[in-house]
């Protein structure tokens, strides 16, 4: 299962995707569990977090980033400054 992180992509890359029409998902500091029972885009506009999967090496992203995850990931999120991202589920 995996985690990949595309730092600043161009303003052309994210219409493209469509990320700017995506839901707004907002979490304070925190720290909680979770497992994606599908694959996740989320595109961060403020943010600094640490996403620990259950196997493997803690992956760091933040504002600016757009990040993927992958169905059937199980890991834990360390929010170290609040979230405010755009979300889509699925491919």
């Amino acid at each position: 299962m995996s985690i990949h992180v595309e730092s600043q992509p161009s303003l052309e890359r994210l219409e493209q995707l469509g990320v700017f029409n995506w839901p707004i998902w907002e979490k304070e500091v925190s720290e909680f569990p979770w497992t994606y029972d599908e694959s996740e885009t989320c595109y961060l506009l403020a943010g600094d977090v640490i996403v620990t999967p259950e196997v493997g090496e803690p992956v760091q992203f933040g504002k600016g980033d757009l990040v993927t995850f992958e169905a059937g990931l199980s890991c834990r999120w360390k929010i170290r400054a609040d979230v405010r991202k755009h979300y889509r589920f699925g491919d």
